[in-house]
C-alpha cells in the first residue's frame, strides 16, 4: 500500500523552502532608503560647501578691493608727500634767497648810511633803519629837516632797487611831556610820534619816488623805550624815527624793530596808531 500523503503538511514544508518574497521587498525598500539618505546628507553637504565658497569668495572680493583702495590712498599720500616736500624745499630757497638779497642790502645800507645818528640792524628777518630824532626834526616839531630829507633820499634809492620790499616808518618818543607851546598840534607824544612817520611816509612817497602802495606810518608814542629815560643820553636814544622793511608777504603793523626796555612809564594807556600814506 503507498505511503500514504498529508498534502497541507507537504504545501507547507514547500512553503517554508522558498524566500520570502514580501520580506526581500521590505529589506530593498530599506537599502534604497538608506542609500536616499546618504545621497541627500552628501548633498547638503555639497550645498553647504558651495555656499561657504561662495561667502569666502565675496570676502576675497571685498578684501581686494579694500586693498586696492588701501594702496591708491597710499600713493595719494605718497604723492601729497612728495609735493609739500618739493614746496618746503622751494620756500628754503626763496628764505635763502630773501635771506641773502637782505643781507646785500644791509651791507649796502652800512656802507652808505650808518653812522653815530643812523643805525642798520637786522632783527629778526627786519632790516631796520633807525634814525635819531635831531637828524630828522627840531625839537617838539614834525617837520623834516634838510639833514633827514637827504637820509630819507638815500633810503628811497636802496627801496626803488627792491620794488617788492614793504615798508612801515615807525616813530618814537621820550617820555618828557608835550611842550605848551605845542599842545596845540599835538596832545600827546602819540600825536607828535605818528606825525613824525607821516612826515617821512609822505617825503617818501611824494618826493623821492616810493609807491604810496608800499608804505604805512605806525606811532608808538613814549611806550617803546630802548634806553633808560632818566638820562638825557637815554630820552635821546629813545627819541627815533625806525624805517623797518619788511618781506612781501608782510601784512599789518610792523612790530618795534628794537626790543623794549622797563620804562619808569605805567604802559597802562599804551596805543599805536596806524595810518597809510594817501595815494597820489
Amino acid at each position: 500500500m503507498a505511503e500514504d500523503k498529508q498534502p497541507f503538511t507537504e504545501y507547507a514544508a514547500r512553503a517554508n523552502r522558498r524566500p520570502d518574497a514580501f520580506h526581500w521587498g521590505w529589506i530593498v525598500a530599506g537599502i534604497l532608503g538608506v542609500l536616499l539618505v546618504v545621497s541627500l546628507l552628501f548633498w547638503a553637504s555639497a550645498v553647504g560647501k558651495m555656499r561657504g565658497l561662495e561667502s569666502l569668495q565675496g570676502k576675497l572680493d571685498d578684501a581686494n578691493a579694500n586693498l586696492a583702495a588701501a594702496q591708491e590712498e597710499n600713493q595719494s599720500n605718497q604723492d601729497l608727500v612728495t609735493n609739500l616736500q618739493s614746496q618746503i624745499a622751494g620756500l628754503k630757497q626763496e628764505q635763502e634767497a630773501s635771506a641773502q638779497v637782505s643781507k646785500g642790502l644791509e651791507d649796502e645800507m652800512n656802507a652808505d648810511l650808518a653812522s653815530k645818528d643812523v643805525t642798520i640792524s637786522n632783527l629778526q628777518g627786519r632790516l631796520t633803519v633807525t634814525i635819531l630824532d635831531k637828524v630828522m626834526f627840531d625839537s617838539g616839531e614834525a617837520i623834516l629837516k634838510p639833514d633827514g630829507q637827504a637820509v630819507m633820499r638815500k633810503v628811497a634809492a636802496f627801496l626803488a632797487e627792491h620794488a617788492d620790499l614793504q615798508i612801515q616808518v615807525v616813530g618814537h618818543t621820550d617820555n618828557m611831556p608835550i611842550r605848551p607851546d605845542a599842545r596845540s598840534r599835538f596832545a600827546s607824544n602819540w600825536e607828535l610820534s605818528t606825525a613824525r612817520a607821516l612826515a617821512a611816509v609822505h617825503f617818501l612817497t611824494e618826493q623821492a619816488g616810493v609807491d604810496p602802495r608800499r608804505v604805512g606810518a605806525v606811532g608808538y608814542g613814549e611806550y617803546r623805550p630802548i634806553a633808560d629815560n632818566t638820562t638825557a643820553e637815554g630820552r635821546a636814544g629813545n627819541r627815533r624815527i625806525e624805517i623797518a622793511i619788511l618781506p612781501p608777504s608782510t601784512n599789518g603793523l610792523a612790530p618795534s624793530a628794537l626790543p623794549p626796555v622797563a620804562s619808569t612809564n605805567p604802559p597802562s594807556q599804551n596805543a599805536q596808531t596806524n595810518l597809510s600814506a594817501p595815494a597820489q
